[in-house]
């Protein structure tokens, strides 16, 4: 190139980058309830995984917003009643969903939120304590 010499078009390189924002990632197919005579460490941590996604109250006021209703629920519908940005909604809804407590269908430009199949049954079996004994009671 010539010294002095200007180029007449500037070249622009884009990357686009696709996040599949779709997938979750379960922690265990089952978590062992409290009462199991041992918890594996797969076992702990996915129980210590779901606790931890309902350890806000805005996430356990999501999962019964979305519990509460028969039809998937769009995102765009939790921001008023929680009182939230969508940004903050969203990052919620991303705990619960990869603690495997919500499915997020997109339809368009919206996520559509509905309770799995298998988490009523999940945290039921978690917290279930009957027949749980204190070593210290006698």
């Amino acid at each position: 190139m010539l010294a002095g010499a200007r180029l007449r078009h500037s070249t622009r390189i884009v990357i686009l980058t696709f996040i599949d924002m779709t997938l979750s990632l379960s922690p265990v197919s089952c978590c062992a309830p409290l009462t199991a005579p041992r918890l594996s460490r797969g076992e702990a941590d996915a129980t210590a995984a779901v606790f931890r996604a309902l350890g806000d109250p805005a996430r356990v006021r999501i999962l019964n917003v979305v519990a509460t209703r028969a039809e998937p629920v769009c995102i765009c519908e939790l921001t008023a009643p929680l009182g939230l940005a969508q940004p903050t909604v969203s990052h919620h809804v991303r705990k619960l969903v990869d603690a495997g407590l919500l499915d997020r269908e997109q339809r368009g430009k919206w996520a559509y939120l509905s309770l799995r199949p298998d988490a009523i049954s999940r945290l039921a079996s978690l917290t279930d304590l009957k027949g749980a004994t204190r070593a210290d009671a006698a």
